[in-house]
């Protein structure tokens, strides 16, 4: 908590010294595998909105295009490395060549849902676009439906930033309630995958 609560101290600190910039930056970080919590980011920048500082809609288009050129270049690192990695260190990490083929298969046919739904769902939506790149997935159809899915996100952070004004802050509660539920979400998936796995190879 105390590493969260310290870059989101910095972040803000960051935002109300440069603006637009770094909103783009920071958003960039995020969207490129840096935990850098839009929860935080967005209901402060719709609450400088609501003070006349910035204005609303450039808040969420900034933010939404900072998203997207961060997503780019994490799609583009798991694209270039990410399955030469898989394909030489899988079975390290219980990852058959197998399972690596039916993850294409998937993305093949539900990538495009993925990286939508992806972009609204705490933790998830920061490192969607890295099995996006490793599935080499339709870069054109990736830039729309990360930009699609992330402009509604921000829309709703930002708006709710605006409209409470100086109370922003109080989503970062509900957000770490749903930042945990997904983390207990993926180490019960984990657990199941190694059940899986093991009893797999030991039938």
């Amino acid at each position: 908590m105390f590493i969260i609560s310290t870059i989101s101290s910095w972040a803000l600190s960051v935002i109300d010294k440069t603006g637009y910039f770094g909103l783009g930056f920071l958003s960039l970080l995020e969207s490129a595998g840096i935990l850098i919590p839009s929860e935080v980011v967005l209901p402060f920048s719709g609450f400088l909105a609501s003070t006349g500082r910035f204005v609303f809609w450039v808040v969420v288009l900034v933010a939404t295009v900072g998203n997207l050129v961060g997503s780019i270049i994490l799609f583009f690192i798991g694209k270039s490395g990410g399955r030469w990695i898989l394909d030489r260190y899988g079975k390290y990490i219980l990852i058959s060549r197998h399972e690596i083929e039916v993850g294409d298969e998937w993305f093949k046919k539900h990538g495009v849902k993925a990286v939508f739904f992806g972009r609204i769902l705490p933790i998830v939506r920061t490192f969607i676009s890295l099995p996006a790149g490793i599935a080499k997935m339709n870069f054109g159809k990736f830039i729309i439906f990360t930009f699609i899915g992330a402009l509604p996100w921000n829309f709703a952070l930002a708006l709710v930033g605006f409209k409470i004004g100086e109370k922003w802050d109080i989503l970062g509660s509900y957000f770490k309630k749903a930042d945990i539920i997904i983390l207990v979400l993926a180490v019960i998936f984990i657990a199941w995958y190694l059940y899986r796995h093991f009893k797999t190879n030991n039938a």
